[in-house]
Parts: C-alpha cells; structure tokens; sequence
C-alpha cells in the first residue's frame, strides 16, 4: 500500500489546525451581513497595515488589481513603460498592460533569480515611468539599488509583494521599500484567503485615497463619483479569514524557514541546484524551487513517492503568446530562459512535517538527478 499523498500545499490541515476560530469569525461576519467593506475589511486594513509598519492599507480583489490599481494611481497609463522582471508570474505584466502602458522586460541574475539591477539601467528610456521588482519565492529582490536608480531618475517603485509577505530586505519589510507594496491573498499565499484577495501598502496618503477610490467605482460617498473606478474590493468574508490567520503569519513564516534549512541539509550533495539567500535576505520560502538537468525524471520520481510538485514558471512572460506583438525571441533573456526547463518546486507550507521533508529528500535522492 503507498504511503500517503504529499501535498504541494495543504490548505485543510491548515484549516483543520484553526477551524473553532475560523469557523466562528466566518460566522460573526454572515451574521452581520456588511458583506462588502464591512467592519472585518476595515479591521484587516489597520491589522495588515500595522504588521507592515505602514500606515495606510487599502484591501482590493485580488494581487493583480492590487498591481493595477497602484500603477493607476501613480498615473502611469498609454505611453509609459514599466520595468519588469520576466521571470515571474505573468499577473505583474498583466497589470501594467491593463493601464495602457508598455512592460518592459528584463532578465534575472541567476543565484537569488531575481530581477538583475545592471539590466534594469540598460532598460532605461525617456518614457520609463516605474520600476516593478518581484520578490519571487519569497525571496527580497536587492532593494538598494533599484531605489537608487528610481531616486536618479525620478521614477516609481511599486513592489510585486505577492509572495514575500513578511519578508525583510536588511530589516525593512518587503512591500515597504517602494512608493507602494501589493500583495496576493491567493488562497496558498503565505497569507492566503479562501478565495481571491489583495492589498495595497503605502505610506503616502495622498496614493492610498486615490486607491480607496479606484477600487470602489471612483466614490467617496454613495453615488457621487470623482473618477472613473472599478469594483475591486476585498469582501468581509475574505478579510475575517484573513484577521483569523494574520496573527499566525510570522510563526508559519518561521516554519517555512524550518522546513527549507531541512531540506537544504537533506538534499546537500546531490546534483540538484539549490536555493540560495543573499546575505541582505530573509526569505519567507512562498516557494522552494530546485534545478535539474533532468526536470521530467524528478517529476517522475516523485510521482512514483506521491509526492506533489510544481513548476514557476514554465514558460518565461516575454515568450508567451499574449506578448507577442513585443516581439521577443528565444534568446533575448537567457538566464531566465535556461532556468524555465531545470527549476521545479517542492513541497511547502507551513505544516509540513519533519517525516514528510524526509520523504521528499529521499525520492529526490533515490532519484539523484
């Protein structure tokens, strides 16, 4: 008989782990029936806001609204390019598409896969507008320096904070660093929901009331609108779920470290390629993302364990048939490109457990890619 399945993540044991809370605050708001920017959303907002050392949260649909409604407020639109690492997931070029304004591609540096600063700089133009760095995996993108650049060029930062919730760049908070952070409550986020869900952080007042009335049609007061908005807001439902786990996040964070030291010493001395931090990083490990020579054997090896795996991202943004009228090619951002056939992900979540870490190491092992 085959040991049981090793999930890539397990949203019921996490659930099973808090259900009298979770089921008793999903209640307390469908009992009070303020479903869309009830008390649990403005609660959520002070509760996420403060968890970043910000002032201003401002709760919107979904990550990719998050991103959108950022770049809108900051006015970038038709004519405006945003740079942006291609080796992500394709909602951080969405977004600056559906302003209007151009995504302009650039590679990774291949230890921490994050966006490489020295491609930024040759990406540059007179219609550079902002600056989107990823913190991919988890992992701090190197902050410094593209702060530097958008200070020299007088240019915007907005942080792709969807996976790095409560990761920390020399001390300071991801989603922090820029003019505005935007997270994803996707529901196997290190925070996630039961559903869609996102934020916005800023410390600019001035950006987080042009947000509160984008993402609510655009008014303040019932009926008379200001703007043209849209309706992207998270709904009290979603923000009750998310008050009952937000207490839980830098504990799951911690155990997420625990898990990827683990594998890290059980995996040392195989062929794999294995994460590495940077010494200004400390990483949440959304993802814990290996390369092989040999991604289908490994898959294949780890089926036969049942274990569960992943690939982020198979095909990198710029060779996606939804950009190509920008017209790249194979070859135009190679480190990305000779990552996106070696890199697969293993399992993790916060309630992994020790023998289930050793499970995954020995299928990995036996298989010695």
């Amino acid at each position: 008989m085959s040991e049981p399945k090793i999930q890539f993540v397990d949203l019921l044991r996490q659930y099973q782990n808090l259900k009298p809370e979770m089921d008793a605050a999903i209640l307390r708001a469908v009992g009070r029936g303020d479903f869309i920017l009830g008390e649990d959303t403005r609660e959520f907002e002070k509760e996420f806001a403060a968890f970043n050392q910000a002032p201003h949260c401002i709760g919107v649909a979904d990550g990719t609204d998050a991103l959108h409604l950022a770049l809108l407020a900051l006015d970038i639109g038709p004519g405006d390019e945003v740079i942006v690492p291609t080796h992500t997931y394709i909602a951080s070029a969405l977004a600056i598409s559906n302003t209007g304004a151009k995504p302009v591609f650039v590679d990774c540096e291949p230890d921490f896969y994050s966006v490489d600063v020295k491609a930024i700089e040759r990406a540059l133009t007179p219609r550079t507008k902002a600056i989107m760095p990823v913190h991919l995996y988890g992992h701090p993108a190197d902050m410094d320096p593209i702060l530097q650049i958008a200070k020299d060029r007088k240019l915007a930062v907005v942080e792709d904070t969807a996976q790095g919730h409560g990761a920390t760049y020399k001390g300071r908070l991801c989603g922090t660093m820029g003019d505005i952070g935007c997270f994803s409550f996707y529901p196997g986020k290190n925070l996630g929901a039961y559903g869609d869900g996102g934020a916005v952080v800023t410390r600019d007042a001035g950006l987080a009331e042009k947000i509160s009335l984008l993402r609510n049609y655009g008014q303040k007061v019932k009926y008379v609108h200001t703007m043209k908005g849209f309706n992207s807001r998270l709904d009290t439902v979603q923000a009750a779920i998310l008050r009952v786990k937000l207490p839980h996040l830098a504990k799951w964070n911690d155990q997420r470290r625990a898990a990827a030291a683990r594998y890290g010493e059980l995996l040392a001395g195989t062929k794999l390629g294995l994460p590495k931090v940077a010494p200004y990083a400390n990483p949440v490990w959304h993802l814990y993302v290996v390369q092989t020579d040999n991604r289908e054997g490994l898959q294949k090896a780890l089926d036969a364990a049942n274990v569960s795996h992943g690939i982020h991202y198979p095909i990198p943004v710029h060779l996606q048939e939804a950009y190509r009228e920008l017209g790249h090619k194979q070859g135009d951002f190679p480190v990305t490109e000779a990552l996106a056939p070696r890199i697969l992900s293993l399992p993790m979540f916060p309630e992994i457990r020790g023998d289930e870490v050793e499970r995954v190491a020995s299928a990995v092992r036996g298989f010695s890619p």
